[in-house]
């Protein structure tokens, strides 16, 4: 072959090659995917369902009036196509898009945005989800069950829809991008009653086809779909009743694409490290933080020194070995992913002798007896083990309580019970991601009361009055101001040292080599674990 020729092959060859790899970043329409999961799903109902298995699948069926650009934390507009937001920040205006249909074929209105916000905070409907919508006027009124309407929503036209609140709320945008606040068609609702869940009807990417109960659900693209070129797949099967190992014995073999469950402890390490599998593993941030709480209203973990030592004195890199590298150290509530997280902070250094100095200055130089209370399911009783050898070192001898799950957070909440309590397979997942989430619930003057989830029982009035100011900033322009004013009331509060922050769990999902989309839908911090409607197959 002369040089000529050669060169015009090499210059074929690399177009090939070329046009190969831009064929495997672009995003593909069409095909079918398997997805395995070990436990069938509970409901697809938008206003009930409230765990990580079902939570993206509705948000595959259902929209709502907001909603975060794929992979991402930061918000969009869903079925509103625009809003306004009041100077007092206590009105709302949503206008809705025209021509977006349900399921059912029928269009979507404002009197459908109204009625579904309705019924999630009916107290018949029992959704987990009713008291995020408390800012609204008119809630207690439903709550109690005194109306059937939130008197805080009219509508205006078929188009718009405006939402009084009773209280400013920055973090409102966040909370209608809940999957409680979905948009749900009245008649299908009360077509199939408490079997909606069974059979969902929504305006979303996709829809269910089948479900047979334990065996299998089909969701099939939505043709009608408002957003043009979404989603890309036609069908996706998610098989249920597959165990963790088989699935992802399966998805090696390329009989599965994507294994739901993740991959299962005793395999991690080796999948990681192998280099036929490891590029199909997937990491991603979650909204996460794995804590220790300290009751300080319980002597001696009621003077902060003690409590300073107890945070040197844990070593947070030999616990996340326990698990296997799936998680980073943490030196702050906030998890790295949350907007006001402080990269600045440098929080508590791992310090046994200042420890030790700080028990003896606080009067402990013998250290004390206390409890750890734990959930009695592995790696946890391991985790607190070795948070019980860490405070040996410092002479603070801590008993373990293993218990059930419900037994600890009873425990907790229960200010004369539990002095600490290791937070895991308890430990907070926001809701949504913003950071006034991590604070009235688990360290605000809120959430310590009986039955709570303040466990360590800390109640900072000054630093409730500094959240209730930044929950007040809802200008758009605000919105930096505000996450690095939260940012500061948390890390203020590890002045207090009511937690050791232990880590920020991370998530690992592992798909088959067919398919494609960015690393970031697979462990999308809001669609979790996926998001279904922007994956594609190669």
């Amino acid at each position: 072959m002369n040089n000529k020729l050669k060169g015009f092959a090499l210059t074929a060859l690399c177009a090939t090659i070329s046009s190969q790899a831009l064929a495997q970043q672009t995003p593909q329409e069409g095909g079918d995917i398997v997805v395995t999961y070990q436990n069938d799903v509970a409901t697809l109902d938008p206003a009930i369902g409230y765990d990580w298995q079902n939570w993206s699948m509705i948000k595959s069926l259902f929209d709502g009036l907001i909603d975060y650009e794929p992979g991402t934390t930061e918000l969009k507009t869903d079925l509103a196509k625009d809003y306004e937001i009041s100077d007092n920040g206590l009105t709302y205006t949503f206008h809705l898009r025209e021509g977006v249909t349900f399921h059912n074929g029928r269009e979507m209105v404002a009197s459908d945005v109204k009625y579904s916000l309705e019924r999630t905070v009916n107290p018949e409907t029992q959704s987990p989800g009713a008291g995020f919508f408390s800012s609204i006027e008119g809630f207690d009124a439903v709550a109690s069950g005194e109306s059937m309407a939130l008197s805080g929503i009219t509508t205006p036209d078929d188009y718009t829809v405006k939402i009084q609140l009773s209280a400013p709320d920055a973090a409102f945008l966040h909370i209608m991008a809940l999957n409680f606040a979905s948009v749900v068609p009245k008649e299908s609702v009360e077509k199939w009653g408490r079997d909606f869940g069974k059979h969902p009807v929504g305006t979303g990417a996709f829809e269910l086809q089948d479900w047979a109960l334990g065996q299998r659900l089909t969701f099939v693209k939505n043709d009608d779909y408002y957003r043009d070129g979404i989603p890309y797949l036609d069908r996706i099967d998610f098989e249920i009743g597959q165990e963790p190992n088989v699935a992802l014995m399966r998805l090696q073999r390329g009989e599965v694409d994507i294994a739901g469950d993740g991959i299962p402890p005793a395999q991690f390490l080796q999948f990681r490290n192998d280099p036929e599998f490891k590029d199909l593993m997937v990491i991603g941030d979650q909204l996460h933080t794995g804590y220790l709480t300290m009751n300080v209203t319980m002597p001696p973990l009621d003077e902060v020194e003690v409590r300073r030592a107890i945070n040197m004195a844990i070593n947070k890199e030999r616990i996340v070995r326990i698990i296997n590298g799936r998680a980073i150290p943490a030196n702050q509530p906030l998890p790295p992913a949350m907007p006001g997280y402080d990269e600045e902070y440098e929080g508590y250094p791992y310090d046994v002798a200042q420890a030790k100095a700080l028990l003896e200055e606080a009067g402990y130089g013998d250290g004390f007896d206390t409890e750890i209370y734990v959930m009695n399911t592995d790696p946890q009783p391991r985790i607190a083990q070795a948070i019980q050898q860490d405070l040996a070192q410092i002479g603070v001898r801590a008993e373990i309580k293993s218990l059930a799950q419900a037994n600890v957070i009873a425990a907790g909440g229960d200010k004369e019970q539990a002095p600490m309590v290791w937070s895991g397979g308890m430990a907070w997942i926001a809701d949504f991601p913003d950071p006034s989430n991590f604070w009235g619930p688990i360290l605000g003057c809120e959430g310590a009361v009986p039955g709570g989830w303040n466990w360590a029982w800390y109640c900072n009035e000054e630093l409730d009055a500094e959240a209730d100011a930044a929950d007040a900033m809802v200008a758009p322009d605000q919105q930096q101001a505000r996450a690095e004013r939260w940012g500061k009331i948390f890390t203020t509060a590890m002045d207090d040292a009511p937690w050791v922050p232990i880590f920020n769990e991370q998530r690992f999902t592992v798909h088959s080599a067919r398919m494609g989309g960015d690393d970031a839908l697979y462990v999308d911090p809001v669609h979790v674990p996926v998001n279904y409607d922007y994956i594609w197959v190669k």
